[in-house]
């Protein structure tokens, strides 16, 4: 009998980012690259850590990405050059568990799949369902990871 190869593994990364700005355009970058399938940029974050001998505070943004365990070296390598803090956060979270046809769609599109990436997208074609548009969703996030700080200033 001949044994079937186990699914690429799934994983949520999650950095910070200083604006909504940034966080999309660290998304997008990534999302071209098909390193993430997706990436979500959270408004309303408060991080309070220390950075240079000193607590520190500051709104932020969450970006939660998805994508294959197999494709975390290369975001872990990227993410460093397209974010704006001199060391910003990254992690990985294991997803344990899914809708089989979304987990199907982050391995197919960040090349881990076995079938063809859908143009049309995840939905049938659309991002936004009816009743989503213009919400924003707030979360507050204390005490997060003392490892970032100091925006790298252009050209570095």
């Amino acid at each position: 009998m001949k044994r079937q190869a186990s699914p690429a593994p799934i994983i949520t990364a999650l950095t910070t980012a200083p604006s909504a700005e940034a966080g999309k355009r660290l998304v997008r970058a990534l999302v071209e690259k098909r390193v993430i399938a997706c990436g979500t940029v959270l408004p309303g974050a408060v991080s309070t850590y220390w950075w240079q001998g000193a607590v520190a505070e500051e709104d932020e943004v969450v970006v939660v990405m998805k994508t294959t365990a197999a494709r975390w070296r290369e975001l872990a390598g990227m993410l460093p050059a397209l974010h704006p803090y001199e060391v910003p956060e990254l992690i990985a979270l294991p997803v344990v568990d899914g809708l089989p046809a979304y987990l199907a769609w982050v391995r197919a599109e960040t090349g881990g799949g076995r079938g063809t990436r859908s143009r049309a997208g995840r939905r049938g074609g659309t991002r936004r369902s009816a009743g989503s548009s213009g919400r924003r969703i707030g979360s507050v996030v204390s005490g997060s990871a003392p490892d970032r700080r100091s925006r790298k200033e252009p050209g570095e």
